[in-house]
C-alpha cells in the first residue's frame, strides 16, 4: 500500500466513525454522541503510541515491509477480541465496585508519568523475551504486537472509562480506534520518529483522563470539555515538534 493509498484509508476510517457517531447521537441522544467522539479521539490519539512500538518490533525482527500489512491485520484482530473481553470486564467491576474508579485513575496518572520518562529509543522487554523463545521472524513480530497491545490496553480502557461507562460506546470507539490502524501506520510510519514531543501530549492525555476519574464526586466535565481538552494536548504537541523540526532544518542550513 502506497502512502497516498493509506491517508485515503485512513480517512475512510474516520469517516466511517463518524458517520456511527451521528447513528449514536440521533438514536441515544446528543449526550451519548458527545460520548463516543470524546471517546474515539481519546482512543484514537493514545494508539498512536502503538505505532511507535510497532517500528520498533518491525524494526527488531527485521520484518519484511511486505510482511508487515499481514501481520498488522492479525495483530488488530487479536486485540478486538482481547479488549472485548477487557471491556466487558471492566464494566462488570465499575458496576459492581464503583470505587474501582479510583484505582483506575491512579492506573493512568502513574502512566502518564512513565510516559514522560520514558525514552524514545527503549525498546519494550517483551522483544527480547520474544525473540529468546521464538524462531520465526513473523509469528514472533506477530506475539510481540498482540502482548504490547494488552500492556496499552490496560492503560487505555481505564482512561475511556473515564468519559463514560456506557460499554457499547466505550467498545465502539475502540473498535473504530483500532480498525484504522494499519492504514494510519503506513500513512506516518516515516513521519513519526518526527513527533518528538508527542509522548508529552499523549501523557498529558493520560493525566487528564486520570485526574478526571479522581475528581469525579466532585468535578463533572462534560463530554464536549474532554474532547476541546484531548484535541488541545495532541494538537500542541503535533505543532511543537513540527516547529522543532523546522527549526532543526533551518539551524542546518545556515551551517
Amino acid at each position: 500500500m502506497s502512502a497516498r493509498k493509506a491517508w485515503a484509508w485512513t480517512a475512510i476510517w474516520i469517516a466511517a466513525a463518524l458517520v456511527f457517531n451521528l447513528f449514536v447521537w440521533l438514536h441515544f441522544g446528543a449526550e451519548a454522541g458527545e460520548q463516543f467522539f470524546a471517546a474515539y479521539l481519546l482512543e484514537k490519539s493514545l494508539s498512536v503510541d502503538n505505532l511507535f512500538v510497532f517500528l520498533v518490533i518491525f524494526a527488531a525482527f527485521r520484518v519484511p515491509r511486505e510482511e508487515q500489512r499481514r501481520i498488522l491485520t492479525w495483530g488488530i484482530l487479536g486485540a478486538l477480541v482481547a479488549r472485548a473481553i477487557f471491556i466487558g470486564a471492566g464494566a462488570a467491576i465499575l458496576h459492581r465496585w464503583h470505587e474501582v474508579t479510583y484505582v483506575f485513575g491512579a492506573i493512568l496518572i502513574v502512566t502518564a508519568i512513565k510516559t514522560l520518562r520514558a525514552h524514545d529509543a527503549e525498546p519494550p522487554k517483551i522483544i527480547e523475551w520474544v525473540k529468546r523463545r521464538v524462531g520465526s521472524a513473523f509469528l514472533a513480530a506477530l506475539i510481540a504486537i498482540e502482548v504490547t497491545d494488552i500492556l496499552f490496553a490496560i492503560d487505555s480502557i481505564p482512561a475511556v472509562f473515564a468519559i463514560t461507562d456506557d460499554p457499547l460506546i466505550v467498545y465502539s470507539s475502540n473498535i473504530f480506534a483500532i480498525l484504522g490502524l494499519r492504514a494510519l501506520y503506513i500513512a506516518l510510519a516515516g513521519a513519526l520518529a518526527e513527533l518528538r514531543y508527542l509522548r508529552y501530549g499523549l501523557a498529558a492525555v493520560l493525566a487528564f483522563a486520570g485526574g478526571k476519574m479522581l475528581a469525579a464526586p466532585w468535578v463533572h466535565f462534560t463530554p464536549a470539555l474532554s474532547v476541546a481538552v484531548i484535541a488541545s494536548c495532541i494538537t500542541l504537541a503535533v505543532v511543537a515538534s513540527l516547529s522543532h523540526r523546522v527549526a532543526a532544518a533551518r539551524g542546518a542550513a545556515k551551517v
